[in-house]
């Protein structure tokens, strides 16, 4: 009877240590079994391009990285407004953005933190912000995107087609991204009745609107437009689909062209600022930026790089660095050109 009473207890004693147990993890009493947070990264880049980089760096780190995406149409505008709805109770550490425009208007919410790390001077002035609260890096360059089965991909042939029926032209609704961005340095360029004239205008003479630039590049590259408007990373995924497409730099204000780089930003209140602060260094060197360049989508480096690395795509692109015109510029424009074009959209 004693052996029985004893084994009993020692059941009893077994079943309540279990009971313990599973409290304590679900309180979140044993820590030491967790791993560490993963940073989170809100990312507008594409993700085919963004998850080897950000893999890349959690294996040289051992930090994880918790990186959300969103969709082509929307992407840029969509975390800019999360950002600020999350302003009281931050969840993201980092902003990597694929334009500047939405990261300028959380500068002016005061969402972001300044940091002037590793990376930072080695980006030139006119792409990043003075106190570090954004910094640019690998670029895209906005382009004619041309089906040379329909046209000749010279500039003399784009601007007589420009001038006339626009049937076979194709743009992106400009509400978002980088046709937006691209808008907004038109707005600054010629002025809000000039850009409202030409909107309508090209509209008028039948533009085909596509929901964002990889349709624009696939109405082009399957031939059922001629040309369009679009970014370089979109005309390499035609060119290496052996698709017969040519670019042609788009030019503003005489021979300016428009680039339209990454932007970098660590959200003021982050979780896990030390951590950010490390990925940025990381998305600034001179090692990303070359990784970026030689990527299926050739982005073209801001800061200084080792040119023999880098892919024949990339070094001819290279020059127009020197010709971009700036992303400051087109700041003030932004929220003017975006009630109109809502209102433009909404009829």
């Amino acid at each position: 009877m004693l052996r029985q009473l004893q084994g009993s207890s020692a059941l009893l004693w077994r079943a309540g240590a279990l009971i313990v147990i599973a409290a304590a993890l679900s309180a979140g009493w044993l820590l030491f079994r967790r791993g560490p947070e993963p940073l989170v990264v809100y990312c507008a880049h594409d993700s085919v391009y963004a998850d080897a980089v950000l893999r890349r760096f959690s294996e040289r780190t051992g930090i994880p990285v918790a990186a959300r995406y969103d969709t082509e149409a929307t992407k840029s505008l969509g975390f800019t407004e999360l950002l600020i709805a999350e302003r009281e109770r931050p969840r993201c550490d980092v902003f990597w953005n694929n334009q500047v425009l939405g990261t300028l208007a959380l500068v002016d919410e005061g969402l972001l933190a300044p940091y002037r790390g590793e990376g930072f001077g080695r980006i030139p002035e006119m792409w990043k912000d003075p106190e570090g609260r954004w910094v640019g890096f690998g670029a895209r360059l906005r382009v004619y995107i041309i089906n040379t089965g329909k046209m000749p991909a010279t500039e003399e042939a784009v601007r007589a087609r420009m001038a006339g029926d626009l049937s076979r032209f194709a743009i992106a609704k400009p509400l978002y991204g980088t046709t937006f961005a691209h808008y907004v340095a038109l707005w600054g360029l010629w002025g809000e009745k000039r850009l409202r004239e030409w909107h309508a205008d090209t509209r008028k003479r039948g533009a085909r609107e596509a929901a964002g630039n990889a349709q624009v590049k696939d109405l082009v590259a399957e031939g059922v437009c001629d040309f369009g408007w679009t970014d370089t990373d979109d005309f390499f995924e035609a060119k290496d689909d052996g698709k017969p497409v040519a670019m042609l730099p788009i030019r503003v204000e005489g021979d300016r062209v428009l680039l339209m780089p990454n932007a970098v930003s660590i959200v003021r209140g982050a979780p896990h600022p030390e951590q950010a602060r490390k990925l940025v260094d990381y998305l600034l060197s001179e090692e990303c930026e070359t990784a970026l360049a030689n990527s299926k989508a050739r982005q073209i480096p801001l800061g200084p790089v080792a040119e023999d690395k880098l892919s024949p795509d990339v070094r001819k692109m290279l020059p127009l660095r020197g010709q971009a015109y700036g992303v400051g510029v087109q700041r003030g424009s932004q929220q003017a050109c975006r009630t109109w074009l809502k209102s433009e959209y909404a009829k």
